[in-house]
């Protein structure tokens, strides 16, 4: 099996998934609970939430645990949005961004009387700083602006977007930084709000944290028993927290070797690619090196089922729209036609994946391509 489809989820940790097998054996209390059992549990609980804050070089109290990055940004984006419409009703974010920030905007702006600006992509799949600086204005409460973009690995330049807010008081920023937390490096310190999800670094599905920084006040979308610091009621989910804490710590430490490592994957590939007709890519040269999109000219969904009987897994687009419609909505921003947004193939790599792996994968495709009318 050749498995190219990190950017959709990626095999769990086998340190973190012993982690999991351990507490759910010999901690399995309600953190909420006033025993013996409890307290112990909710200490461990503190601890993991101490390792993420500093790894995230954060306050204890500023870690949000979550199901994931789908619920920490509609937590961020509609408890912003809700919390602070007082003191105005702009929002800003981009054509490009994922199912659940783009449908979070389309809520609030249909059944809440929001104006929302959707800047638009450049050709890189990225903005233009200048289209966010002519989009702020004294009303703007909240941008919303992913790190890394999930079909094509564009960067954003988070640090140059976080100046241009830091000028609007009224302001804040949240970024989506779920395909970059533990791949890519980027400061996020003048950012108010950051979404993550432990299944991208090797953690579980259904696990996850949103960052809030402290001068940040939310709406809850959850009412309940007050946990997560009244953010996010609901008996926590102590073993996955623990195992987040755990994902991110072996991400972060190996960060550095694992993007060379992967950077060298992503040459050997595009190096590869070139070599196969009619083949362009979509990714531009300084996207993130574990993202890799183009285009061939057959259907992508009959070039991925034929890799796929073969056990060489991509994707077609987000995991998350897939299913749903056949146009990629991040290449239509970028300027692609419907041809291409239709029939472009996402290749995404881990430092698991080999050397090897890349030439047999390309040559397959090769092979593939001959075969298919």
């Amino acid at each position: 099996m050749i498995y190219l489809d990190h950017a959709a989820t990626s095999p769990v940790n086998e340190e973190v998934l012993n982690t999991f097998i351990l507490i759910n054996k010999n901690f399995f209390a309600n953190t909420s609970s006033s025993h013996k059992l409890g307290l112990e549990v909710s200490l461990l609980e503190k601890k993991a939430r101490e390792q993420i804050a500093s790894l995230m070089r954060v306050k204890e109290k500023e870690v949000i645990f979550t199901s994931g990055a789908t619920e920490s940004n509609n937590l961020a984006i509609k408890g912003v949005a809700l919390k602070y419409q007082n003191r105005g009703k702009h929002l800003i974010t981009s054509l490009g961004e994922h199912a659940s920030v783009l449908n979070s905007f389309k809520e609030l702006e249909k059944d809440y009387g929001f104006k929302v600006t959707y800047l638009p992509l450049n050709e890189e799949g990225k903005i233009n700083l200048a289209d966010l600086e002519n989009s702020m204005d004294q009303e703007t409460i909240l941008v919303s602006l992913m790190a890394v973009n999930n079909e094509v690995g564009s960067i954003n330049d988070v640090e140059k977007i976080a100046q241009i807010v830091k000028r609007y008081p009224k302001a804040f920023l949240h970024v989506d930084a779920t395909q970059a937390i533990g791949k890519i490096d980027i400061d996020y310190q003048d950012v108010d709000l950051i979404s993550m999800s432990a299944h991208k670094i090797n953690g579980f599905k259904g696990s996850g944290a949103l960052i809030k920084k402290e001068k940040v006040d939310l709406l809850p979308l959850l009412s309940g028993g007050g946990q997560e610091f009244t953010y996010r009621s609901g008996t926590t989910n102590f073993p996955y927290e623990v195992c987040l804490s755990k994902a991110l710590r072996i991400a972060l430490e190996n960060l550095k070797v694992r993007y060379e490592y992967v950077k060298s994957l992503n040459s050997l590939l595009r190096e590869e690619l070139k070599k196969i007709p009619n083949l362009e890519f979509n990714s531009p040269l300084d996207a993130s090196p574990y993202i890799l999109n183009f285009h061939v000219d057959k259907k992508a969904s009959v070039v991925s089922e034929a890799l796929s009987n073969k056990e060489i897994y991509v994707s077609t687009q987000s995991a998350c729209s897939s299913k749903k419609t056949s146009l990629s909505h991040v290449l239509k921003a970028m300027g692609k036609n419907d041809k291409i947004s239709e029939d472009s193939i996402r290749v995404s790599l881990s430092y698991l994946n080999t050397k090897e792996e890349i030439i047999k994968f390309s040559s397959t495709l090769k092979e593939i391509l001959k075969t298919i009318k």
